[in-house]
């Protein structure tokens, strides 16, 4: 069972993730910035960075990027994995606001049949793209519209949820897919799922730089600077080896967490109104940053979806910002690492990379 849950939940996440990352979020980064640049004045390199953009961003683009990331995580037999175009293609747009789901279920699915039939008969260039695409058309017409629906239902309740309750849901947000950022599994591709934008999404934001911000401060004494740009602008998932021998190094970063994120929602109000695979990607590549800074200028359409609006961001915005990914997260996880070392919770080599290597 155990192998199985590797492969679906957190190989093809993974896959899917990158396949977002790919498409969508590197769309959206170049979009943006060709936008802001546009600003100063009609250009023909700014708006050919528009342009690249939107062709990135596209729903069926986007589609296709994740359905061949989820095959290659799998490793899929390439005529497999070619096929998984067409098939993440018509699961993003039939499934709707939910499609990321949709994708992830029925590409999986179709990539399980096309492997059944792969390199087993002698017209395999036929038989294979034809029970991979037909498979996964079928499903996608039997299945993806309603697993959109049941996404974007649970997504359209976290976001609710979070601006009825902004303090508790703000602490319960940030804390979860701040963990499922540093476990091995995709928390882009769960907001991403699920359409987690606005003040749940900037918790999401919120827990994630809690994560990531706060294992590279609390792990600086072993890991110097190597560690701040490999944790702080990569992945707190280097430290699962460390978690896995001492639970107790976990408790910081996810106690900061939980201080973050209702500061997030109550205090500063951030909303994450841009791609929602941005909330859980954190301060990775600075990808949780520009997307709420782009769906200040244009919200996506999820975001539009729960009434969001574009707007012109005030001095408030951008201290939230800094404040809640970078400064309170690195200030907050620095005393308590402090307080955990001196009371023999945490010692010396606990946090380091090296012997994960």
């Amino acid at each position: 069972m155990n192998k199985y849950v590797k492969k679906y939940c957190v190989d093809a996440m993974s896959g899917m993730a990158q396949g977002l990352f790919a498409s969508l979020l590197i769309g959206t980064i170049i979009k943006t910035l060709g936008q802001q640049l546009l600003r100063l004045g009609t250009n023909a390199v700014f708006q050919f960075l528009v342009d690249a953009g939107n062709f990135a961003t596209d729903a069926h683009v986007v589609g296709a990027a994740m359905a061949v990331g989820i095959g290659f995580a799998m490793h899929v037999d390439a005529l497999v994995l070619f096929s998984l175009v067409a098939v993440g293609s018509a699961a993003n747009i039939t499934g709707g606001a939910g499609g990321p789901l949709a994708v992830l279920i029925i590409a999986i699915i179709a990539a399980e049949f096309g492997s059944l039939v792969s390199k087993k008969t002698k017209v395999d260039i036929l038989v294979t793209p034809a029970v991979t695409l037909l498979s996964g058309a079928l499903f996608t017409v039997l299945t993806a519209k309603y697993i959109g629906i049941a996404a974007n239902s649970v997504g359209t309740f976290i976001v609710w949820t979070t601006k009825l309750h902004p303090f508790v849901m703000g602490m319960i947000v940030s804390a979860v897919i701040g963990i499922a950022l540093t476990l091995p599994i995709s928390s882009a591709a769960i907001c991403a799922a699920f359409g987690l934008v606005g003040l749940a999404g900037g918790a999401a934001v919120a827990g994630c730089c809690a994560q990531m911000v706060g294992f590279a401060v609390l792990s600086f004494k072993e890991n110097r600077w190597g560690g701040i740009l490999s944790q702080g602008l990569g992945t707190s998932m280097l430290q699962m080896p460390n978690i896995i021998k001492n639970p107790k190094v976990w408790l910081p970063p996810i106690i900061t967490s939980i201080i973050t994120g209702p500061i997030a929602t109550c205090l500063f109000k951030i909303e994450m109104n841009g791609a929602a695979v941005s909330s859980g990607m954190g301060t990775c590549g600075l990808v949780g940053q520009i997307g709420v800074i782009s769906g200040w200028y244009e919200p996506s359409e999820a975001a539009i979806a729960h009434g969001a609006t574009a707007i012109n961001p005030g001095f408030m915005d951008w201290l939230g910002v800094i404040l809640i990914c970078f400064v309170l997260p690195a200030v907050i996880c620095w005393a308590l690492g402090k307080l955990f070392r001196k009371i023999g919770w945490i010692k010396d080599g606990d946090l380091s990379l090296e012997q994960n290597d």
